[in-house]
């Protein structure tokens, strides 16, 4: 009740704070767009109770000066960042360092304002004149009589007032407002002065409990919001915001902050003394009134309670004995109690349920009825060996016969029990017809596997690991691996063996790398490699394996060995007689690139030395017969001219069949080329090649020629190209070409079947070099053949 009356209390005393939120303040478009783009505002405040104090255990601050700017931000809509400091100085430094925006609680001076603008006064602390509390009537300063002792602050602005106004007074500075009361305690000061906010503050310490407020000096400290200077637009909405503000606002944060409070009577140290001794009196006779009355009621205790634990065993027994009756009526498993004569004493639902009989109908008869095969002799045999202690319990398997005729497969467990003076063996009967039937159906599944796993043509395996961080082990291995690989499954399911173990040498560690990084990450697997058989024969095989993960952390690999052979056989054949096709076509075209050659070097000799007689000899008829005939000259100089034309299809016939421009170099052979193809089609062509090219064999110098010809073709033929690239350079251990234009593009794949790509590739894999071919519509093509540099030409 206290509890809910104080809750009460505490609501109805917060409730003024709620009503008073300020109301939010109807800015205009360009104002709100000013505090975004000048957001967050940062607000510097001295730490001085209780204009403003920071809580360092919950981190954050609080006063009078402090509720004020959340008052202003709630009007605003504003979030304030909050910089505190320990002084005036420390403030302005700040500001003048442009760590902060604005500042609540600050004098307006005439120094001040080349720096602030201030806001209208929002807060008027009076300074007090504080005297003994029996001191009658209020103190006017002017009427005390001269020498009057006064204590007041030296940091306090209204030291120089009082100087220049109260000449009859004695002023004596303190240190601070604390320091000036307490002058006045210690009776070296009649009076003091203090600001109302240091007073509200210092009035609640025990210590100035008898001074009072005897006046006021009618020097009132004006407090105001001031901003930056350099923010007229700060200062208008501070001051629209300060003018929004209520005069009930602003007195219920006086009321809070800077009310004077003396200390309350509780606080006395004499009364709590008073009342800790009536306490002690009352807690005294208290204690011996309930010892007498302890005594009194201990002995009716001890007897209650000893009646109690006895009801309270007795409950318990039968409870536990109701229990078990319940237990082991409502049991799956059957218990009957048998005497020493094979007769039934009791028997429980489920057994009376397994047997076919109906309740009670079991009690009396012989175990034979049930079993045939537990004649007497047999139960007085099974009798004797159940009393003996070191049997224990004794189990077997057969079949009851139920009270239709049925057969009932169950397990029969027998224990001896002795109860007070009678001697029992219990029989418990287990169903096991469900047992058995999965059994058999295990048995056929199993079998079922194995026949497909014996038949598949291949060997099947399963891998397994029990828990992360154990041994990966066969589970199960097929028979097919005697056909496969000559071995039985049981001799490689050992662990130290396993299809790893007969991987060809040099296949060991492709296979052990495949598998391991595969059995680390519980993934699928697959490998193609060889195998050793038992007589040493290499198989191909191809070894799939699918990874299942179970909630126990399980994890299995179910895999297959295909013999492929067969397969591989024809895929190895296939890629030789590929490869000497390829030899082939390279030897076919190395005998075609020199006889280009030699036929290039007999026209370039012979016919030019027949057309070179031809010319001597028909300038010598132009010398010895021109002049005789006058028609004569017209035919010589035609024949001239002819013979210049053969001249000129000699050579072209000649370059052709091989340009004599290669044997300057590859690197001629292809700005040679870039020319003469600028000079067909009109189409400009840059041109890249190293200054110092590693030597090229005549081959590689030729195909690499043949590729950059045909790539030229196309240009001209299909790319409609404005601009064509051929750069020549050394990577590594290759040399790449590459032939870039900026024509119309194509697809790659549309035109898969075209013989001059198809003999591009094939003159480039001749070579032992690799063709990439990147072409999209509308995005030109680039053509890179890289080719390996030779061997001594890299020493």
């Amino acid at each position: 009740m206290l509890l809910r009356l104080a809750t009460l209390i505490f609501c109805l005393l917060a409730l003024p704070a709620w009503a008073d939120a300020p109301a939010p303040l109807t800015l205009t478009e360009a104002q709100r767009a000013w505090l975004r783009a000048h957001g967050p505002l940062r607000v510097g405040i001295v730490l001085q109770p209780p204009y403003a104090q920071f809580d360092r255990r919950q981190q954050r601050l609080s006063g009078a000066n402090v509720e004020l700017m959340e008052w202003l931000g709630q009007a605003l809509g504003v979030s304030w960042q909050w910089q505190h400091y320990a002084s005036q100085d420390e403030l302005q430094a700040a500001l003048r360092a442009g760590a902060i925006d604005l500042a609540p609680g600050l004098l307006q001076t005439p120094a001040g304002l080349r720096l602030w603008q201030y806001s209208d006064p929002y807060l008027r602390v009076p300074h007090l004149v504080v005297g003994e509390r029996s001191h009658t009537g209020a103190v006017e300063l002017d009427a005390l009589e001269a020498g009057s002792a006064v204590s007041v602050a030296s940091n306090s602005p209204v030291l120089a007032y009082l100087r220049s106004n109260f000449s009859n007074l004695d002023l004596r500075p303190s240190p601070d407002e604390q320091a000036a009361l307490q002058q006045v305690i210690n009776q070296t000061a009649r009076f003091a002065v203090a600001d109302e906010a240091q007073l509200s503050r210092l009035s609640r310490l025990q210590e100035f409990s008898e001074l009072a407020v005897v006046g006021d000096i009618g020097f009132p400290l004006l407090l105001r919001v001031a901003s930056r200077r350099d923010q007229p637009q700060l200062a208008e909405l501070i001051g629209s915001a300060l003018r929004n503000l209520s005069p009930q606002q602003l007195n219920q944060l006086h009321d809070r902050w800077l009310q004077i409070q003396y200390p309350r009577l509780s606080e006395s140290p004499g009364l709590w003394q008073n009342i800790s001794l009536l306490l002690l009196a009352l807690l005294l006779a208290s204690a011996a009134i309930i010892t007498w009355l302890l005594r009194q009621r201990s002995g009716l205790e001890k007897r209650l309670l000893d009646a109690r634990l006895q009801l309270s065993q007795q409950l318990a027994a039968e409870e536990a004995l109701r229990l078990a009756q319940f237990a082991i009526d409502q049991s799956t498993v059957g218990i009957l109690w048998v005497n020493w004569d094979s007769r039934v004493r009791y028997a429980n639902a489920a057994a009376e349920q397994m047997l076919g009989y109906p309740a009670g109908a079991v009690v009396d008869r012989p175990l034979a009825d049930f079993e045939p095969g537990l004649h007497m002799d047999r139960w007085l045999g099974l009798w004797r060996r159940a009393r003996q202690p070191e049997e224990g319990a004794l189990s077997f398997e057969t079949q009851c016969v139920r009270a239709d005729g049925s057969l009932l497969p169950v397990d029969v467990s027998i224990s001896f029990l002795r109860f007070g003076e009678s001697e029992y063996l219990l029989v418990f009967l287990s169903d096991v017809t469900e047992r058995r039937r999965a059994h058999a159906a295990l048995e056929e599944s199993e079998a079922r596997l194995k026949g497909i796993a014996g038949n598949v043509p291949g060997l099947v395996f399963r891998l397994e690991r029990a828990a992360p961080g154990a041994p990966v082990l066969f589970a199960y291995m097929s028979e097919a691996s005697q056909g496969l690989l000559g071995y039985s499954a049981e001799f490689l399911s050992h662990a130290d063996r396993g299809i790893r173990s007969l991987a060809h040498p040099d296949d060991q560690a492709d296979y052990r790398a495949i598998q391991d990084a595969a059995l680390a990450a519980d993934r699928d697997w697959q490998w193609q490699g060889r195998l050793l058989t038992q007589s040493g024969e290499q198989r191909w095989v191809d070894i799939k394996a699918t990874a299942r993960r179970f909630e126990d952390g399980r994890v299995v690999w179910d895999g297959i060995v295909w013999d492929i052979s067969a397969n591989k056989a024809i895929e190895l054949a296939l890629g030789e007689s590929r490869a000497q096709l390829r030899e082939l076509s390279a030897h076919l075209e190395s005998v075609r690139e020199e006889e280009k050659a030699r036929i290039a070097r007999e026209v370039h000799d012979e016919l030019g030395q027949v057309l070179t007689v031809l010319k001597l000899e028909t300038s010598m008829c132009e010398l010895a017969y021109a002049d005789l005939d006058p028609g004569l000259q017209a035919r010589l100089d035609s024949m001239k001219k002819l013979i210049a034309s053969l001249f000129q299809l000699v050579r072209d016939v000649a370059t052709a069949l091989r340009p004599p421009i290669l044997d300057a170099g590859i690197a001629s052979a292809i700005e040679w080329q870039a020319r003469r193809f600028e000079a067909r089609s009109q189409i400009p062509c840059l041109v890249e090649v190293p200054e110092q090219l590693p030597a090229l064999s005549d081959a590689k110098a030729i195909g690499l020629f043949r590729v950059l010809q045909e790539a030229l073709t196309n240009i001209l033929r299909h790319a409609q190209a404005h601009s064509v690239e051929i750069s020549l350079r050394a990577q590594g251990h290759q040399l790449c070409l590459r032939v870039s234009d900026d024509g119309r593009g194509f697809d790659p794949a549309a035109v898969h079947g075209s013989f001059g790509l198809v003999g591009m590739r094939e003159r480039v894999l001749m070579l032992g070099g690799t063709l990439s071919l990147d072409s999209h519509p509308g995005a030109g093509t680039t053509l890179c053949v890289y080719v390996a540099l030779d061997e001594e030409t890299e020493q």
